[in-house]
């Protein structure tokens, strides 16, 4: 181990001397407390170190020691259900020992090592295994069964494999490699973060992630193994967006990372998660969520690694052939964390103060995404899927982390101050947001919803596109200078905004969306609109078309329940019918 000793402090950062034995990205122990800092700069025997504990009362010719490791992560048992802070301590852990703060220098391990695990092995004595292969179960929560690795770099034949109850250190497995080394296999694993997880090859991603949000998965669909980005100002609703998914999302596992956000919100989560009832298996949705909370008024640098610490942990389970959400709420708040870093190390700042590796930084996290067949034998698929929200000051998305994060991501919801002003949420604008997987995911949809699926999202689209250009219009010169047609499109494209897109998060039924759902309401606002346009042939009276009573359950079609969709949806397709063939007959017997 190489000892220095501060010489400097400014913030976060700390300058050492005599550290020529050290590393880049060493972890390291400051002063007599055992603050923890990692090396993010070497200039001959001089390291600088970010620290991430508060440094207040830190003197220099304190002491400065390294561990000779990388900042890294423990993975195991134990990481389901679990509220870490970014550097992966226990915070409840740390709230048995220390009360509600935070104690400096307190150093708890990431997973518990006195819980036993029953480990149930799927492998033998004499198997040969490399990399990645599966030797065993364990089964974490209700929902979750842990898979437990060979580590990377191993590979050889079993001489040894135990079953029964252990603690994450003790031994599981003995395996011999080749060139007769014995390796120990428990059922933890070390892997430092600021390094990608290996896998075999990374696939296209073309099956859909479901969020059960209907703008998203009908208009913005986002895949399995996809990254998007949720910018959007202040009130405009990111958060919610986040915990939408984080909730709803076709995923089987969530990493939830609070990234300098606000204490309360992370506490909003905090209180929901476990109360949440997962729609798939009925159990909390704490069962299989992980939680990393780094509020605002957490050291800065710990912002700066909570983002890798939650991506390796994704990135774990992702491994195992699981399909992981990870949402990181706010990205901003850790390129505030880097330019604050930036700034203290005197580098030559960039656009706007922040580093000009800015970009180059938000493309690794981002890449660290994607659908990949692992390592091993099996070759198991599994899929990361990254969701970045961003909060540029002022909503001004010009500004380089939502120019930089643009750039990487494939799909951009747009977040509309204007929207949530008039309580329209999500208040994603449609007109502004963009899918670049939404041609390549048109086909699962076709094939797996309704045929009919890529042609009503076309028309739908064309019909909110052309309803901002008759608006400006109507501006000018008012409703009763459009045709009967223009007027009717105007109306459908209110109920495409106001039943269709609009979706209150906090009511029961109409939190969640399923695709047969949300093909059925659509389906019924389109054949209204097209009834509609072959009555106005026949020359119905636009006014008496506009105020069909089959509207108002239209709209209140969203609210039906999932057992009851397909008779309710038969039900309105007639009352549609009926109610627009007595508008002709009525218009012919005058």
């Amino acid at each position: 181990m190489s000892q220095g000793r501060v010489v400097k402090i400014s913030g976060p950062l700390v300058i050492a001397e005599g550290m020529q034995e050290a590393d880049m990205f060493d972890v390291v122990r400051v002063s007599e407390q055992g603050l923890i800092g990692e090396i993010i700069e070497m200039r001959g025997d001089m390291a600088s170190i970010q620290v991430y504990e508060e440094t207040a009362g830190l003197a220099p010719g304190a002491p400065v020691e390294t561990t000779g490791a990388q900042l890294s992560v423990e993975l195991g048992p134990g990481l389901i259900e679990t509220i870490y802070d970014g550097i992966q301590r226990p915070l409840e852990e740390i709230k048995k020992i220390a009360g509600p703060n935070i104690t400096r220098g307190i150093s708890v391990p990431s997973l518990d090592r006195n819980k036993k695990w029953e480990f149930v092995p799927t492998t033998k004595v004499g198997d040969k295994v490399e990399a990645g292969d599966i030797i065993g179960t364990v089964q974490e929560t209700m929902v979750v069964q842990q898979k437990i690795m060979i580590p990377y770099g191993v590979s050889g034949i079993i001489e040894k494999i135990n079953s029964g109850n252990f603690t994450v250190e003790e031994t599981v497995c003995v395996v011999k490699k080749d060139n007769g080394e014995i390796v120990n296999v428990s059922l933890m694993q070390k892997w430092p973060v600021r390094k990608g997880r290996p896998y075999k090859e990374k696939l296209v991603p073309d099956m859909p992630l479901v969020t059960g949000q209907r703008v998203i998965d009908t208009l913005f669909p986002i895949s399995k193994g996809g990254v998007a980005a949720v910018p959007g100002p202040f009130g405009s609703g990111k958060t919610v967006v986040q915990h939408q998914l984080a909730k709803w999302a076709d995923a089987d596992i969530v990493v939830y990372i609070g990234c300098g956000e606000r204490g309360n919100e992370m506490t909003d989560v905090l209180m929901e998660f476990p109360e949440l009832k997962d729609p798939r298996t009925g159990e909390s949705l704490m069962k299989r969520t992980v939680l990393i909370a780094n509020t605002s008024d957490m050291p800065v640098a710990a912002r700066e690694a909570s983002i890798y610490t939650g991506i390796t942990i994704a990135e774990y389970f992702r491994d195992m052939g699981y399909s992981v959400a990870l949402m990181a709420d706010s990205t901003s708040r850790w390129a505030e964390a880097l330019r604050e870093m930036s700034g203290r190390l005197e580098e030559m700042p960039g656009e706007e103060g922040y580093p000009a590796y800015l970009a180059s930084r938000l493309a690794q996290f981002y890449e660290r995404a994607g659908r990949v067949i692992s390592l091993g034998k099996e070759g198991r698929e599994g899929t990361l899927s990254a969701i970045g929200a961003v909060s540029p000051p002022g909503g001004d998305i010009s500004e380089p982390v939502s120019q930089a994060t643009l750039r990487i991501v494939k799909v951009f919801w747009a977040l509309d101050s204007q929207l949530a002003y008039r309580r329209h949420f999500p208040a994603i604008n449609w007109l502004n947001s963009y899918s670049l997987y939404a041609d390549r995911l048109s086909k699962w949809f076709d094939e797996n919803v309704t045929k009919e699926w890529s042609e009503m999202r076309s028309e739908t689209m064309i019909i909110l596109q052309e309803e901002a250009e008759l608006n400006e219009i109507v501006q000018l010169v008012g409703v009763d200078s459009l045709s009967s047609n223009d007027r009717l499109k105007l109306e459908a494209a209110q109920s495409i905004r106001e039943d269709y897109l609009h979706q209150n998060a906090f009511h029961e039924v109409d939190t969640y969306t399923s695709l047969n759902k949300q093909n059925k309401l659509l389906n019924l606002i389109l054949e209204y609109y097209h009834s509609g346009i072959e009555a106005l042939k026949e020359d119905a009276d636009f006014k008496a078309l506009s105020e069909l009573p089959v509207r108002e359950r239209i709209g209140r079609f969203k609210y039906t329940e999932e057992k009851d969709v397909e008779n309710v949806f038969e039900e309105i397709k007639k009352q549609i019918e009926t109610e627009m063939s007595s508008l002709v007959t009525s218009k012919e017997v005058e």
